[in-house]
């Protein structure tokens, strides 16, 4: 006899169905019906914690990408910075990729969905990884202590994201990422002292 899931199991198990059906069918082929049945829960329990499938979609994402978060911490910003910006490029050439363009595709005709990822950004995972990143520099004094700020910390990230945008490449070439570091990140972090 199966016990009934509850709190943050039965939660964990519904963001899991959807991060799959993301994978599988992205965000336009993801459905409230299709989510419950492979949670093995009811359209209600979803509800209840998700009020329409854009904020479940986003949830999803969310989870997807929280569990292959990069924090690398190669005893240098630059060496740090380098390696965010690649696996990120890896991540993003990838199927979570995928997902993501599905979502921004969506959001185009979504305004519920556009509302939620502007909503969410500044709470992005990514973008507080690269935050604690900075800290670190500034801790090993590799950094002023001005250059910690979320701005500074998003740049190199908004930078990857226009290269995707902008030249619509599946995968961007690493001499451009050494270039966004090194030729816009640093000189910022410098230039905050």
């Amino acid at each position: 006899m199966s016990t009934r899931r509850r709190g943050v199991e039965l939660e964990q198990a519904i963001l899991h169905a959807a991060a799959e059906e993301l994978r599988e069918s992205g965000y336009a082929g993801m459905t409230m019906d299709r989510v419950a049945a492979r949670a093995g829960t009811n359209k209600n329990a979803i509800y209840r914690r998700w009020p329409h499938r854009a904020a479940l979609g986003i949830a999803a994402y969310r989870h997807l990408t929280d569990a292959v978060m990069p924090n690398p911490d190669t005893g240098s910003l630059r060496g740090d910075a380098l390696e965010m910006l690649r696996r990120a490029n890896e991540t993003w050439s990838s199927p979570y990729g995928a997902v993501l363009r599905s979502l921004l595709a969506a959001a185009a005709d979504d305004p519920a969905l556009l509302d939620l990822m502007h909503e969410r950004s500044g709470a992005d995972t990514m973008d507080r990884a690269w935050l604690a990143m900075l800290e670190r520099a500034v801790a090993r004094g590799e950094a002023p202590t001005a250059a910690a700020h979320p701005r500074v910390a998003t740049t190199p990230m908004m930078l990857l994201r226009a290269e995707y945008a902008m030249r619509g490449i599946p995968t961007v070439p690493d001499e451009v990422l050494v270039d966004i570091v090194d030729e816009v990140f640093l000189p910022l972090v410098r230039g905050r002292a």
